[in-house]
């Protein structure tokens, strides 16, 4: 009996994740992560093994309703069928909402034209348990407006330092740029379908470096709070200090939701 690997082809996933079941999307031995969980059981109806790749590497608790993931699968995999039968086999958690072959050399992540990151602020003076898993609780109310205004220097590919945590640096190879180019960071104001105060934030740009949005809504909250003016913004950003930003935001309430990509990577 054979055991050579069969024909394969690159598929694309498009999946959605409750963040707080999982410790991160990487995997992580010894825990559960989001791709662990959906590279075992690609392998097992695969029956080899099975080795993904997503678009962004979220952090434990962070949501993601956009995640694209890339990998080699069996040329005659019921490819229809295989988006229910993984959210099945997932459970709970994880959502596989479609899946389609894509050119030979389509990469989740280095395909990528941009990606689009949500985060919510449940700010109301009562929290709502319907909301905790996926909403930061902020009681003082913030004012929007000027937050909306602190957004402007972000727009524009800048130095990131002083919003990311810096990777650590490896022998013999280049340090990492902080660069990224942000094409949209903004304010929404909505009313939750049982009253409460919602903002939410939207960012885009070609990559994040790690814990970049959430050290920016965490700023960003402060200036809603009176503690930084919206004219700071400018000066934290040209710092590359990351103490001269504010503090940082809760993982549960960032959702990955979105990334782009040229249309012809895919059948």
């Amino acid at each position: 009996m054979s055991t050579s690997e069969p024909a394969t082809k690159r598929a694309r996933l498009l999946v959605a994740y409750e963040g707080s079941y999982f410790n991160g999307f990487a995997v992580n031995e010894g825990v559960r992560t989001i791709a662990g969980v959906i590279g075992d059981a690609l392998s097992l109806i695969s029956r080899f093994p099975v080795h993904i790749t997503g678009a962004g590497r979220t952090d434990a608790g962070v949501h993601g309703w956009g995640q694209v993931i890339s990998c080699d699968l069996p040329v005659d995999i019921d490819l229809e069928h295989l988006p229910r039968r993984l959210t099945k086999m997932c459970a709970p958690g994880i959502v596989v909402r479609s899946a389609e072959w894509a050119a030979e050399d389509f990469h989740a992540r280095f395909s990528a034209q941009w990606r689009h990151y949500r985060y919510t602020v449940l700010n109301d003076p009562v929290a709502d348990p319907f909301l905790a898993a996926s909403a930061w609780h902020v009681s003082e109310r913030l004012d929007v407006q000027l937050m909306y205004l602190a957004c402007g220097p972000l727009i524009g590919e800048h130095d990131f330092s002083a919003f990311c945590r810096k990777p650590k640096p490896v022998e013999n190879e280049p340090t990492a740029s902080m660069f990224r180019l942000v094409t949209q960071a903004q304010w929404t104001e909505q009313v939750s379908e049982r009253g409460s105060r919602l903002l939410r934030f939207e960012i885009r740009a070609n990559a994040f470096c790690h814990q970049m949005v959430r050290s920016i809504v965490g700023t960003l909250v402060d200036v809603g709070l009176g503690k930084i003016t919206p004219g700071s913004m400018s000066a934290i950003l040209h710092s590359r200090v990351r103490t001269e930003a504010g503090q940082v935001a809760p993982a549960h309430g960032l959702c990955l939701w979105e990334v782009g990509y040229l249309e012809q990577i895919f059948e």
